[in-house]
């Protein structure tokens, strides 16, 4: 008999598990495609959400510190989370027939709470729910949603570049969103318009605004993300101008069109990191070397 309770209370602590690797792997078939999706999309180029690579690992990253600060709390599990699972998989059941692929990218990312009331409970959901929630802001853009600010940030730079060239007296002659030298003429396109940067730069603001302790400087934060994203973006187009004026249009053809793209990425986002950092971590460190 004792050795029938035994097994009874070890099949007990093995079905849970097994459970959820079954689950998993179902999710997995289910959001499969999807997931294939969203890599093409996130990995398409530097110009296209190449930002969300980033942002997902970090998601992953600070769900999995979260956890971790909560691993000597019960386990527990919440029926609230089939409401939420449910409306998302009808919702991919629909992107099953239109095959737009970013409503059921959509569905995924809705259902993730949903599965971890389910299976982590609602303490553990709570502690990891705004960084679930980031992931939204990884969801490849239609154009047709954002035509408009691209024209708008492609006249911007257009216009902030022919300003310091002219205020550098460097003559150019500007005609839309192209620019015109003495041997070369440079037309800033969608690819160019910075609304890559800037989507990546907001998505971390917010992330860093979240976790920042001051809101002095969260404020900042939020408040210099577009800017900062905007000027990074202007004095890239102002380099590759440059280039263009002293080297010709071939210029573009090499890596160093795409490197400029990742260096706006390289500027930006330390910078709002380093907005968020509260100052007494330095005077800390200070005190502790003149100790």
């Amino acid at each position: 008999m004792n050795s029938i309770t035994q097994d009874s209370n070890s099949n007990a602590h093995v079905k849970p598990p097994m459970a959820v690797a079954g689950l998993t792997l179902l999710a997995l078939a289910v959001y499969g495609p999807t997931l294939a999706w969203l890599w093409q999309r996130w990995t398409m180029g530097v110009w296209h959400n190449g930002h969300s690579v980033l942002i997902a690992a970090l998601v992953v990253y600070l769900c999995w510190s979260e956890l971790k600060k909560l691993h000597d709390l019960p386990a527990g599990a919440s029926a609230w989370g089939f409401v939420i699972v449910i409306p998302a998989l009808l919702l991919h059941m629909l992107d099953a027939g239109i095959h737009s692929e970013l409503l059921s990218a959509f569905a995924l990312y809705l259902a993730l709470p949903g599965f971890s009331l389910l299976f982590l409970g609602a303490r553990r959901t709570q502690a990891i729910l705004f960084p679930l929630l980031m992931l939204f802001l990884t969801l490849p853009i239609p154009l047709v949603f954002t035509e408009s600010l691209h024209l708008a940030l492609r006249h911007l730079a257009t216009k902030g570049v022919a300003w310091i060239l002219h205020t550098a007296g460097v003559p150019v002659y500007v005609t839309g969103t192209t620019l015109e030298f003495e041997r070369a003429t440079l037309f800033v396109a969608d690819a160019c318009s910075g609304f890559s940067t800037l989507y990546a730069t907001i998505t971390v603001a917010i992330m860093t605004a979240y976790y920042c302790p001051q809101p002095i400087r969260r404020t900042l934060v939020l408040l210099l993300a577009a800017p900062l994203a905007i000027a990074v973006n202007i004095v890239r187009i102002l380099v590759l101008t440059l280039l263009v004026k002293e080297f010709g249009l071939d210029v573009l053809k090499t890596s160093a069109h795409e490197l400029s793209g990742l260096m706006t990425f390289a500027v930006a986002l330390p910078l709002i990191f380093w907005l968020g950092q509260p100052p007494q971590q330095s005077s800390d460190s200070q005190t502790e070397v003149n100790s």
